[in-house]
């Protein structure tokens, strides 16, 4: 079955010069060409579309496309048309520069009134900082001394794009907040989380408020808990000098899972437009409880993967890593237990769970409903009845399943567990894509509504700072090991246990 005969085709995206800083790097090639491809297929680019990307590596602009077409060529999620390839590269250009030198921006400044002349992108500059966090502010703030960021009332627009991870800490992120906000209106900066990007995760809020039959029953009253995980096979590798500085809560929790998170208990939100869905969203994340040391680190888990095999593939233990200290207290998993303190889940906890090296790539969002009262079938076994269960799966596969109990067919009465599933690929035909395209595609647009805003960025550094904090005073003495290719630490297992509560399988999602 196919829906795409009724799918309205949405306009090209405005024109635009799209600004890449740190052109060179992997998130360009791997990422966001493919996605501006993608978008240049279904029609959705303007012909004044134009990328200009910035780096510090000395190279031709004929040099700078060819890098690009060899990572189209590896990384592109279809088929390439050859004449969509040719159209896009022909709208590139390159300028290597610093980004921390302000002689870069006068030279961009330069080549961007250059390719402004024709007036095919109509001025409107949408600035993508594909570079380590670290320069995101530089790069806000030289955008501002040279002018190149400043947006008059009826002019042409200009956007800035920043990736994750947005601060490190609390601090940090008031602090990164500051100095954006001191050159850029917070309806210019587009805080940008890939996960967004998924159609299921999307898909989370026509779920909730487009259908009689969950709305009503999406609170205390009907929901006993919900799970968020996000699991990865994937071990450290290289990355060790990265990762053991930032650890698996400060790279996940609060952006990834937390975007989940508060996308399934969000309120309402008035209309569907970017500040009425952010407010939501932030509050939502500002309601969680704020622990005490003693209640984080009962709630929380933190472990580190031991050498161990998965599939054919032998995991060597994070401590041997390379650039990881071989005393290291950096957690490749983490698990937590949270409360929301409003009057719709009041009582109902939310477990996430997030880590590397484990038995399965799984990233899904489950919701378990409390039990019917079952005293007319008191005299049959009640460990036959299964859970209630919505269960929205983001990654490998996307679709939604719900879990109920039937009767077997037969002169007996005799009840299973069953399972109905809706999977997007069975219903609608669309062209993988890297997850991007949407994202920027709505900036281009103006459309803010997947984009985090500042306050919901510090609401969810807010509640996980008193783990870090206990973490920290704890030391090495809280954390746990598991194997790699396991389900995680059976500490984690213990902390649901403790409520009466199990996770579901990563390796099987049973």
């Amino acid at each position: 079955m196919s829906t795409s005969s009724d799918h309205v085709k949405p306009d090209p995206a405005d024109p635009c010069v799209f600004v890449i800083f740190g052109a060179s790097g992997d998130l360009t090639r791997r990422l966001l060409v493919p996605a501006l491809y993608n978008l240049a297929a279904e029609g959705l680019l303007s012909d004044g579309f134009r990328i200009l990307g910035v780096a510090r590596a000395e190279m031709s602009a004929d040099a700078f496309r060819a890098h690009l077409e060899k990572g189209l060529a590896e990384f592109a999620t279809q088929k390439v048309d050859a004449a969509t390839a040719k159209w896009l590269l022909s709208c590139v250009s390159y300028l290597s520069g610093d980004v921390d030198d302000p002689e870069t921006y006068a030279k961009l400044k330069t080549e961007l009134e250059r390719l402004e002349a024709s007036g095919l992108s109509q001025g409107n500059r949408l600035f993508y900082c594909a570079t380590p966090p670290q320069a995101f502010a530089p790069i806000a703030l030289h955008l501002g001394a040279a002018g190149l960021s400043e947006e008059r009332e009826g002019g042409p627009w200009r956007r800035l794009i920043v990736e994750k991870p947005f601060g490190t800490s609390l601090e940090s992120a008031r602090a990164l907040n500051r100095e954006l906000l001191s050159v850029l209106d917070e309806e210019q900066i587009f805080r940008i989380d890939h996960y967004l990007g998924k159609e299921t995760v999307q898909n989370i809020l026509i779920l909730r408020f487009a259908n009689g039959l969950f709305e009503p029953i999406w609170n205390r009253n009907h929901i006993d808990h919900v799970q968020i995980t996000v699991a990865e096979t994937v071990d450290v590798g290289t990355r060790g000098k990265f990762y053991d500085a930032t650890g698996a809560l400060r790279d996940m929790v609060p952006n990834h899972l937390f975007q989940l998170l508060s996308l399934v208990a969000m309120e309402p939100p008035v209309r569907f437009e970017a500040n009425s869905v952010r407010s939501q969203k932030a509050e939502a994340l500002d309601s969680i409880r704020i622990p005490n040391a003693e209640e984080a680190l009962r709630n929380s888990v933190r472990a580190q993967y031991r050498q161990g095999k998965i599939g054919d593939r032998e995991v060597t233990a994070y401590r041997k890593s390379p650039d990881v200290s071989p005393g290291s207290t950096t957690e490749t998993f983490v698990a937590l237990r949270l409360d929301i303190d409003n009057w719709r889940w009041a009582g109902v906890p939310f477990y996430l769970r997030t880590g590397k090296a484990l038995a399965k790539r799984r990233t899904e969002i489950a919701v378990k409903f409390k039990q019917a009262p079952v005293s007319m079938f008191r005299n049959m076994p009640m460990e036959a009845l299964g859970d209630n269960l919505l269960v929205i799966a983001i990654q490998p596969e996307e679709g939604i399943k719900l879990h109920f109990n039937a009767k077997v067919p037969g002169p007996e009465i005799e009840i299973v567990p069953v399972g109905m599933t809706f999977e997007y690929k069975d219903y609608f035909e669309a062209a993988p894509a890297t997850g991007y395209e949407t994202l920027i595609y709505d900036c281009m647009t103006g459309d803010a509504i997947l984009y985090q805003r500042a306050d919901g960025v510090e609401a969810g550094w807010r509640a996980v700072e008193p783990f870090i904090k206990a973490w920290r005073e704890a030391g090495a003495k809280g954390i746990e090991t598991y194997d790699a290719g396991s389900e995680g630490p059976a500490k984690a297992d213990e902390l649901l246990a403790g409520d009466g509560r199990a996770w579901r399988s990563i390796a099987d999602g049973g």
